[in-house]
């Protein structure tokens, strides 16, 4: 039974555990095409990383999804998920990566305890992959979806965040290929964070529309398929994949969230559209080994979890930290 439950009712039974704000990739909205990384002092260590992940589950976080940045890039992360994979009560270590690595670290992974992989795909057209990740390569993605099959991972979910006029002519496109390789897939509408200016705004599609778009091939079945993220999901026919929307414009799932993330920097951050947040990184190093003091402080924080977000109107919040520190 979770012990952090906040001021109205909801369990916090899933971590988000940010490894490193760095990417290989540029994606437009994900950061700036120019970013400050984060010095070495600054980012917590795999150590205390994996401390952090054993004070959440002795509090009865199941569910652990390591993200960036690019998890990956940071080369010593499989030792990180066996220190994870090891914790009592952790039913569930998880991943999200652009893929790009996978042909190198796929095996290592699994091995290590890794369950799940999410991995990044918005097109699969070469010239616009590199123009939406400002640097990626498409194949290098695909070669890295078929290696972590061939590594044994069950689930593999692709992630797709539709933007209106760049992709969205390819939804169907995607849903095609997750089907002949046996993939789930999530459509997410853009998070409105960093800086955002007309172009953003103006490039905004729906779940709705999305959904819409599937429907003109395949009709859409809900599912009773639950992840423990905000994704609802659906079923079509003749096919065993599962297509997901997750919508936080237009369906606030907030009444419902089970979620915290860490940053690497070591910020507790209680709502992904607030910036309700507690620096855990100084609990840690100030008192290091004392897990009691740090539990304390993640059941305390929890109280400060807002009731919901506000995403897109002219008088909300804008929150101007990019994706990429505040992890995936």
């Amino acid at each position: 039974m979770s012990l952090i439950v906040d001021t109205f009712g909801r369990t916090v039974e899933y971590l988000r555990l940010s490894v490193t704000d760095r990417c290989d990739f540029r994606c437009v909205y994900c950061m700036s095409e120019d970013p400050c990384f984060l010095d070495r002092e600054q980012v917590l260590s795999l150590e205390e990383l994996a401390w952090i992940g054993q004070a959440f589950t002795e509090l009865g976080v199941k569910k652990i999804r390591l993200t960036g940045g690019e998890p990956l890039v940071r080369s010593d992360c499989d030792q990180l998920v066996s220190l994870l994979g090891k914790l009592p009560g952790l039913q569930e270590l998880s991943m999200t990566t652009n893929g790009s690595r996978l042909t190198k670290f796929a095996d290592k992974m699994h091995q290590s305890g890794l369950n799940r992989l999410n991995i990044s795909l918005d097109t699969l057209k070469p010239e616009r992959f590199t123009e939406l990740t400002r640097k990626g390569k498409l194949d290098r993605v695909i070669a890295g979806i078929d290696a972590a099959k061939a590594a044994g991972f069950k689930r593999i979910k692709v992630n797709a965040v539709i933007l209106r006029g760049q992709n969205d002519d390819e939804v169907l496109d995607l849903i095609e290929f997750c089907r002949t390789r046996e993939l789930d897939i999530a459509f997410i509408e853009e998070m409105p964070l960093g800086i955002i200016d007309e172009r953003k705004q103006s490039r905004h599609c729906s779940s709705d529309e999305v959904k819409a778009i599937i429907e003109q091939r395949y009709p859409l079945m809900l599912s009773n398929k639950r992840t423990g993220g905000p994704a609802r999901y659906y079923t079509m026919a003749g096919s065993a994949i599962h297509v997901g929307f997750i919508s936080p414009h237009s369906n606030n799932f907030c009444h419902e969230c089970n979620r915290v993330r860490v940053t690497v920097e070591g910020r507790l951050l209680l709502c992904l559209g607030n910036e309700n947040s507690v620096d855990l990184k100084a609990i840690v190093r100030q008192y290091p080994g004392d897990i009691s003091r740090l539990k304390q402080a993640i059941i305390t924080a929890i109280k400060l979890k807002p009731k919901e977000h506000h995403f897109g109107g002219e008088d909300d919040t804008q929150i101007l930290r990019f994706m990429n520190t505040t992890g995936g």
